[in-house]
């Protein structure tokens, strides 16, 4: 029976340590990390997750704003709006929640936030860092998802990875991560034939494609990780997409939805916003 990898139990301790950093920040360069989140229009699961973000900044110590825009704002008004908190010096990261209203293009909102203040790390410049291996904001649920493998003790490096999923947000970077800690790595899509071959080969699996249980326990290689990074509302309850029931009697760890990769993705939200501040104050 797999170990349960317990993103709230890892996600808290982090908290805690950036907490200290936080206080750290103040004390010594009279500096409070600032987050604004931008939220537009009415998105009932968009607001519960802006909420948990406004939650976690104020529970190590950090600013925080969140603007609310109506549903009929423009991308101009919105523009409008990121270019003032670019300029605005308490705030160090600025985090627009998607989905966005029809009309409103996510790749030219991300492209206005300044790199530098763009704690999602979808910015153009810090995703071609990431791809470059250089110093950059990593987007916050693939680098959850490092750590999550890493909190298991079992060395990365020469491993087979499988990454199911190939999105900007999730599959890619995660991707990327793996391959920067010495993993061979393997991307499948909705388009892969052979599907559960690729994952009997893998050594760890990141699950991220949002169809509720596509991963089945008979896919999964005995003593694998298993990290599912996929959520899915199915009458009312949080499903992921591996077959939890099943795949945890042969891997050797796996997360589970929800408290997997949930929490760390906020954790580690506050973690680069932690590190913008402090690349400011540099």
């Amino acid at each position: 029976m797999a170990k349960i990898i317990d993103g709230k139990v890892i996600s808290k301790d982090i908290r805690e340590d950036i907490s200290k950093h936080v206080s750290d920040l103040k004390e010594k360069h009279n500096i409070t990390p600032g987050l604004a989140v931008v939220i537009v229009g009415n998105d009932p699961a968009s607001h519960t997750y802006v909420g948990m973000k406004e939650k976690a900044c104020t529970s190590v110590g950090m600013y925080s704003e969140v603007h609310r825009l109506p549903e009929e704002t423009t991308q101009e008004q919105l523009l409008h709006l990121i270019n003032r908190l670019n300029g605005d010096t308490k705030i160090h990261g600025i985090l627009v929640q998607v989905p966005l209203p029809k009309g409103i293009n996510e790749n030219i909102v991300n492209s206005h936030i300044i790199p530098e203040k763009d704690v999602d790390g979808f910015h153009a410049i810090n995703t071609g860092n990431l791809l470059l291996g250089e110093d950059t904001i990593v987007p916050c649920t693939p680098k959850g998802i490092i750590e999550l493998i890493k909190s298991t003790g079992a060395s990365i490096s020469g491993k087979n990875a499988v990454v199911i999923g190939r999105s900007n947000i999730v599959g890619k970077p995660a991707a990327v991560l793996l391959l920067q800690e010495n993993a061979t790595v393997t991307i499948c899509h909705s388009k892969t034939n052979n599907l559960k071959e690729h994952i009997l080969n893998a050594d760890i699996v990141v699950a991220a494609v949002g169809k509720p249980e596509l991963i089945k326990g008979d896919m999964i290689k005995p003593g694998a990780i298993v990290i599912d990074a996929g959520t899915t509302v199915v009458d009312g309850k949080l499903i992921g997409d591996v077959e939890f029931s099943k795949a945890s009697g042969v891997a050797s760890y796996i997360t589970p939805v929800p408290g997997g990769v949930g929490p760390m993705t906020i954790a580690m939200l506050l973690k680069n916003t932690l590190e913008a501040a402090k690349k400011k104050c540099k």
